[in-house]
């Protein structure tokens, strides 16, 4: 199994986190499809103020580069990025159009 770990940040407004919370609460059953289909077998995402961070727990065969593939032939999971991109931003040292970062593993117990 492959774990991985990514942050993004939201905006710093209180309107627009309950929003996208409340969307997370509901993800369309197109976006698990996705998500699933790629090979992701666990996915969660936490706050802290405006910073999201996110763990994936994947099968071997999960790549990210097929994962985007997967997600730019569909045209609902673009619309659902198009949406969430409303409450979101990049972080500091994010290149142009990216939006969730690959985080460094630096300790393990």
């Amino acid at each position: 199994m492959k774990k991985f770990c990514l942050t993004l940040n939201l905006k710093d407004d209180d309107d627009l986190i309950a929003e996208y919370e409340e969307h997370h609460k509901a993800i369309w059953p197109e976006i698990v499809d996705s998500i699933t289909g790629s090979g992701i077998t666990n996915m969660e995402i936490y706050r802290q103020g405006t910073r999201l961070v996110m763990l994936i727990e994947a099968n071997a065969d999960f790549t990210f580069s097929k994962k985007a593939a997967m997600d730019a032939d569909n045209p609902k999971v673009q619309e659902w990025e198009d949406l969430m991109w409303k409450y979101q931003q990049p972080i500091k040292g994010a290149l142009a159009g990216e939006k969730w970062v690959l985080m460094d593993k630096i300790f393990q117990l």
